[in-house]
């Protein structure tokens, strides 16, 4: 008898333990640009998904490095001419920034493990932070009201790459705690963008106050051969990583000049 109860706690125990406690989580990552004219400025989106075995949570994420094209001009983008202090976002939220600290807006949707799985989505902003290092550094601001509600900063910077890249956002997620007993909340999506879509500059101009939009993250003239492509590294709190990668095509104008221009024949010389 005291086998038979011993073994029917290990099943209630085992029935009640996080979903998130054997699972193995794998990555998708899509990119795009819009508008994807060459020689303009455009919006870089990104949209990763997180996906474990049928019925469990992943591994909360603890890290993300995404990884750009070479030939993207963000420096040359107009956003983020103004700063936010991390300050301001943990008392009063995104709202209180300055309007030219914007750089994007985005979705995030997590998990909170359990015997019953639940998910939530909340509000993305992206501002410009004070620069770190030397280096480019922006917050993404998290704002979640239900079931757990918590507004959260993750730091974020843009750092070298190895080629065929430009550089990379790099993104520390710090854990959030769920419901007593429970494991942290997992971000299972992110949806988000940087560049002038849905953002409204201000710059004074005689004596005036005037709205416009940013210029966008500069594209080049001519599209790279193969398109431009992403990749993603993320880091797990299980101590597991996941590579993954994504291409947006050529512009079907943008192959033909470059084609164009291979074609072209030489002048005779003389």
């Amino acid at each position: 008898m005291d086998r038979v109860r011993a073994l029917s706690l290990a099943v209630l125990v085992c029935g009640l333990l996080p979903a998130s406690a054997a699972a193995r989580q794998s990555v998708k990552l899509s990119a795009t640009l819009v508008p994807e004219k060459l020689g303009h400025g455009t919006t870089v989106g990104f949209d990763f998904s997180i996906t474990a075995p049928a019925n469990q949570v992943p591994s909360p994420l603890t890290g993300v490095e995404l990884s750009y094209p070479g030939n993207l001009g963000f420096a040359l983008s107009g956003l983020g001419l103004e700063t936010c202090a991390v300050q301001t976002l943990e008392v009063l939220g995104a709202k209180a920034c300055p309007a030219n600290s914007l750089m994007g807006y985005g979705l995030a949707t997590a998990e909170v493990p359990g015997p019953i799985i639940v998910r939530e989505s909340a509000e993305v902003s992206i501002v410009r932070a004070p620069t770190h290092d030397g280096k480019l550094a922006l917050f993404f601001y998290v704002d979640a009201e239900t079931p757990v509600s918590a507004q959260l900063v993750f730091p974020g910077l843009l750092e070298p790459a190895p080629p065929p890249f430009g550089g990379q956002v790099v993104i520390s997620v710090p854990l959030v705690p769920s419901f007593p007993e429970a494991s942290d909340v997992a971000v299972v999506r992110l949806r988000s963008t940087l560049g002038p879509s849905h953002l409204t500059y201000y710059r004074h101009a005689h004596g005036k106050t005037v709205a416009y939009n940013p210029r966008g993250v500069l594209l080049p003239k001519v599209c790279p051969h193969g398109g431009f492509r992403f990749a993603g590294t993320f880091t797990f709190f299980d101590g597991s990583t996941a590579d993954t990668s994504a291409t947006v095509p050529c512009p079907v104008d943008g192959r033909r000049r470059a084609k164009h221009r291979r074609l072209r024949p030489r002048r005779p010389s003389g």
